[in-house]
């Protein structure tokens, strides 16, 4: 290659470079530098708030996820609202325990390779969970939940102990606490009794359709089944039932998690809550599901 020919490719190179820099310069600073950005300026440059919700959890968040409903799915679409981000659902399936739920959703992401999201929903606000989980933060409880006894006062008139229930036929949630707890007492003294159904709700529905007397399951299943039937709650009270297991009749309060570093995101999504709250809509939300808003 000759001098003059060298020359002239070095020229070329050096006037495709040139070209190149208005294009770069003229990217959005964000695009260029997101490893500086903090946790909420990243999201926002983003666009979207990435929720994660359970899957298969009615009242809360079930469906295809390209159409999902439910009180969770509406709560995800009002923080988005309320901080000018489109919503980013983030569907998945429960694992075997909640510190395996904030590990694949909040903190590190699943080892099949979707999530971490930037929030996941339907959290215990519990400080043994909190304390055994430091690399999330567990914050805005948005209602409380509790189990209780959907019965049909028909066949069961009132359910003050265990011992009511003994001949008739009842309803559980597969795997859930709830089943296990009913199903475990007085060493099983119930146990043949209890139908197990793929939902709480599905369990409580079973009730309303004659095909059981109980359903012990949760406050907001059997809320929903009632308000999905039209069925009276006359007809099928709701009733807390002590099973003696040390589970408080209080309930537990139920919350958001996210990363434990990402306090900006924090102050930005308690403020949404507290909008969300003031505002009445979290009430209506709830109303708009046939669910009672409880305080956490």
């Amino acid at each position: 290659m000759t001098d003059s020919t060298l020359k002239t490719s070095r020229g070329l190179r050096r006037r495709e470079a040139l070209a190149l820099l208005p294009a770069a310069l003229a990217m959005p600073w964000p695009v260029l530098a997101q490893t500086d950005l903090s946790d909420l300026a990243r999201i926002r440059a983003n666009g979207a708030l990435k929720v994660a919700v359970y899957k298969d959890n009615a009242p809360f968040s079930s469906g295809p996820a390209t159409d999902m409903t439910g009180l969770d799915v509406s709560l995800a679409e009002a923080l988005a609202r309320q901080m000018n981000l489109k919503l980013s659902l983030l569907p998945f399936d429960a694992g075997e325990n909640m510190n395996d739920d904030l590990r694949n959703m909040v903190w590190r992401g699943h080892y099949l390779g979707y999530g971490p999201a930037d929030v996941m929903l339907q959290v215990p606000a519990d400080r043994f969970l909190a304390n055994g989980n430091p690399q999330v933060t567990i914050m805005a409880p948005y209602m409380r939940q509790s189990n209780v006894l959907l019965h049909d006062s028909r066949r069961l008139a009132s359910a003050a102990s265990p011992e009511d229930l003994k001949g008739l036929p009842l309803a559980a949630e597969r795997g859930a606490g709830a089943a296990s707890v009913l199903m475990g007492y007085g060493g099983g003294l119930l146990r043949n009794q209890v139908s197990i159904y793929p939902s709480g709700v599905e369990a409580a529905q079973a009730v309303i359709d004659g095909k059981a007397a109980g359903a012990f399951v949760l406050r907001a299943q059997a809320e929903a089944a009632l308000f999905q039937r039209k069925a009276s709650v006359d007809q099928f009270p709701l009733s807390k039932l002590n099973l003696n297991n040390g589970i408080a009749d209080t309930g537990w309060p139920v919350g958001m998690a996210i990363k434990a570093a990402h306090k900006d995101l924090g102050a930005a999504l308690d403020m949404a809550m507290k909008s969300l709250r003031e505002s009445g809509e979290l009430l209506a939300m709830f109303k708009q599901h046939g669910l009672t808003l409880t305080a956490p």
